[in-house]
């Protein structure tokens, strides 16, 4: 056999693709680790929090309220044990759908001030992205309570994202009731979404006035 009838039989050298990475990892504002610079971005824009209590104009009015004023609330036994249990069920996530925990804050593709933090950020099938909210409750419950399909649907906008693994926990007295948390996709809502950028905006807009009247104050 010849050295040239050889050489079409050498596997050649593999060959390395960098992969690009995905478009909401260049989006990334802060992680909630360094906890000071994570509140201070929270607090410049509209985050998933804020858009789970807007459904009305009212709505509106009191979330500008609460972000010119802040809130008193720091807190308190349940929360505490949401933060406690998150790390444990964002492993079973992990474990059983492959999404990862992330601590990261996201700013949507074309509005800097539209955020969100998931709990967890993953690609799915066919390079779908797909994410994961996890809560805790003293309750059971009948139905998803609206205001975390309203956080839910927000992250997947601020992201890209067109599912989301919504995970809750049952507790009697902070212990589990069950031995693994339930689970359920929520697909994404093209309706939902623009009607919560819509209201995410009348809030910007209430808060630059806001910021425009006090200049004037100052002012005068």
């Amino acid at each position: 056999m010849t050295d040239s009838l050889l050489s079409l039989f050498e596997l050649a050298p593999p060959v390395t693709i960098a992969s690009e990475p995905l478009p909401h990892t260049r989006r990334i504002v802060a992680n909630s680790e360094d906890r000071v610079a994570w509140l201070r971005a929270r607090a410049r824009g509209i985050t998933a929090t804020d858009v789970a209590k807007l459904a009305t104009p009212k709505s509106v009015q009191n979330a500008a309220f609460d972000k010119l004023n802040g809130s008193s609330f720091t807190g308190n036994t349940f929360t505490d044990h949401g933060r406690a249990r998150e790390p444990e069920i964002a492993a079973w996530v992990l474990e059983n759908y492959g999404i990862e925990p992330s601590n990261n804050l996201f700013h949507a593709a074309d509005q800097p001030r539209h955020l969100a933090t998931p709990d967890g950020v993953g690609p799915g099938e066919n390079g779908v992205l797909e994410l994961a909210e996890i809560k805790t409750t003293s309750k059971p419950w009948r139905s998803i309570p609206r205001s975390y399909l309203r956080q839910v649907w927000w992250q997947q906008y601020v992201l890209g994202a067109d599912r989301t693994l919504l995970v809750w926990e049952q507790h009697l007295d902070f212990v589990p009731v069950n031995p693994v948390p339930e689970c359920r996709w929520i697909e994404r809502d093209e309706d939902q979404i623009a009607i919560l950028i819509g209201f995410a905006n009348d809030l910007i807009g209430l808060l630059e006035q806001e910021y425009v009247d006090r200049q004037a104050r100052t002012a005068r």
